[in-house]
């Protein structure tokens, strides 16, 4: 079980990967992915029961992850070959021509630890209900969780995803809102603020959590709790998880111009000065 500290040293080596990544192709979607660099690494090394040797579409039989804001595909492809789903070295095909690793996720590729195809916004609670209900059909106790960004909410598709979840007692799903108060053209307070997400989700009948998504200790055992209140609860969760985008790199933190943005030579060098090499750069 890795400690707090070894966490956020692969969290550190995944801020590389998504800098170095975005840089080499000068495209992609750097801002959030630094924001949720920590939650992915917590997840996929600590907190969910995975195979990474023996993935498997249905994800029977052990913890699912859906991104449902794809855009942040780096912090994703970077969380997944550090942990052993395909090779590190294969980062470098990120969104080339004829790379399983697109700019956003996608199945026919066949990449190891993708299961659903995503990116367009306002589907992954869904695709979540529909994996819940399938384990819970067979007896399968493990855990769906799922991702979205705060500006993803203001699609419409997940209210009624949310409402579903609640009808059907979704008590084994956890989803993240990476509240980041930031979209592609600013504030989402600026553009359609939520005056408080957490009372909109329990005025539809959810668990509601909240934790500092840049937190490593909090991040664990905020997830910690959400599983275990799962045991006593007939209702799904979410956790609302405050984050900065751009995190780790300080010229990109909190702006929302870096949400599609990658860095030149000279920024790349900046960012990397500021981010400690821990696993080897690919």
């Amino acid at each position: 079980m890795p400690s707090s500290e070894k966490l956020q040293e692969i969290a550190s080596q995944v801020r590389r990967d998504i800098v170095r990544m975005v840089h080499a192709v000068n495209s992609g979607h750097p801002g959030g992915s630094l924001g949720c660099a920590d939650y992915f690494t917590a997840l996929y090394f600590e907190l969910m029961e995975h195979n990474a040797e023996k993935f498997n579409m249905s994800g029977n039989g052990e913890d699912v992850f859906i991104l449902s804001n794809g855009h942040i595909s780096p912090a994703f492809y970077s969380v997944l070959a550090r942990s052993g789903y395909f090779p590190v070295d294969e980062l470098a095909t990120f969104r080339k021509l004829n790379s399983r690793l697109q700019g956003h996720p996608a199945t026919e590729e066949h990449l190891p630890g993708v299961r659903v195809a995503t990116g367009s916004l306002g589907q992954g609670i869904s695709f979540s209900n529909g994996i819940a209900l399938q384990k819970r059909l067979d007896g399968d106790t493990h855990f769906v969780f799922c991702n979205v960004g705060d500006g993803e909410l203001q699609e419409g598709q997940n209210w009624e995803a949310i409402m579903f979840a609640a009808h059907n007692k979704l008590n084994r799903l956890i989803v993240t809102v990476d509240d980041n108060k930031q979209q592609i053209d600013g504030s989402t307070l600026d553009i359609m603020g939520f005056t408080d997400l957490g009372a909109k989700f329990e005025s539809f009948g959810w668990n509601v959590l909240h934790m500092n998504g840049n937190n490593m200790d909090d991040i664990l055992d905020t997830v910690k709790s959400a599983q275990k209140a799962a045991e006593n609860i007939d209702k799904p969760t979410v956790i609302i998880m405050e984050t900065d985008m751009g995190q780790g790199v300080d010229f990109m933190m909190g702006s929302h111009k870096w949400h599609g943005v990658a860095p030149n030579d000279e920024q790349l060098e900046q960012a990397l000065a500021q981010l400690p090499e821990t696993l080897g750069d690919y």
